[in-house]
């Protein structure tokens, strides 16, 4: 039998035992960040109907309208310390709708019908690596790293790959009504897969988690006017803001991947100086020094820690 076997059980048994909330009266704060995740799940599922209906200008603002909701409600449950474990649940299905289920069916409504079971089977990939992507993330939250670790995600995150897959919507609704011939639409197919594929590989890509931290005064007034430009492109010319942009993230994944390997070998040149000095590497921070006898990981690599079984009172 695995010994680890019944330390993953009590652990399991332990968190299922776990209330969703400490306290039997819920402060409203803790309820504000879940109301931004409520209106972007009804906007994702609005831009199914929409879809459906053959509304797709309607259905793409309604993704985009969910994609901005997504990006500010993690922020202001930690604004509000009203981060919970139900917020994190409903947040992770929330975005299996409206980043995975919502553009799955809008592509398809548009074009991969007409491939019929084969369009099909290739967005019903793509839900599928959505909840793949979502359910590695929640598993991987507990994991300890680096802090400059945080400033990456593994994979492409859903709502990225829900913005970039609708990229021949955006191209069509410009006017180039050649991305619907039936050579354009099998480029469409593999695209569509390759975006699968990012969401669960392993290629590093910005989040801009530790962006939101600190910013400098300088940078005050331009990320203001940056931002109400970017708001007012957006509004005035969509189409042409959405393509851009996804463009842009596209041809940026390189650059973060080569970024992350780059950190990881400096640190992987600091944990080499920090052992040969004699000293703790910063990477095992919570992880006592005299755990030797365990198999050791490189830089790169992850380290994963079980909580022994708490002995009961005698």
């Amino acid at each position: 039998m695995d010994p680890v076997e019944p330390i993953l059980d009590t652990e399991t048994r332990r968190r299922r035992r776990r209330s969703l909330f400490r306290h039997r009266r819920v402060p409203v704060r803790m309820l504000v960040p879940n109301f931004f995740t409520l209106l972007g799940l009804c906007a994702g599922l609005t831009s199914i109907r929409m879809g459906i209906e053959g509304r797709y200008d309607l259905a793409l603002a309604a993704i985009v309208f969910a994609a901005c909701l997504d990006g500010i409600d993690g922020r202001i449950a930690r604004l509000l310390k009203a981060s919970s474990r139900f917020g994190a649940e409903l947040d992770s299905l929330a975005d299996f709708v409206n980043f995975g289920v919502a553009p799955a069916f809008l592509i398809f409504t548009w074009g991969h019908g007409d491939f019929k079971s084969g369009g099909w089977i290739c967005v019903m990939i793509f839900a599928l690596a959505s909840a793949l992507r979502l359910a590695r993330f929640n598993a991987a939250l507990e994991d300890e790293k680096p802090k400059w670790q945080s400033n990456f995600f593994v994979g492409m995150p859903t709502p990225a790959a829900a913005i970039a897959v609708l990229l021949p919507v955006y191209i069509s609704q410009l006017g180039f009504e050649e991305i619907k011939a039936p050579w354009a639409l099998s480029a469409v197919l593999i695209y569509t897969l390759f975006l699968a594929f990012m969401m669960v590989s392993t290629i590093p890509t910005y989040s801009g988690k530790l962006l939101g931290e600190r910013v400098g005064r300088e940078w005050v007034l331009p990320i203001f006017v940056i931002a109400v430009g970017l708001v007012a492109m957006l509004f005035t010319y969509p189409y042409q803001t959405l393509t851009a942009l996804t463009l842009g993230y596209l041809a940026f994944i390189p650059v973060s991947w080569r970024n992350f390997r780059e950190r990881c070998g400096e640190q992987d040149e600091a944990n080499a100086e920090a052992e040969a000095a004699g000293m703790v590497p910063a990477s095992v921070t919570g992880v006592e020094a005299s755990a030797s006898s365990e198999p050791k990981t490189s830089g790169t690599g992850r380290i994963f820690t079980l909580r022994p079984p708490q002995e009961p009172p005698k």
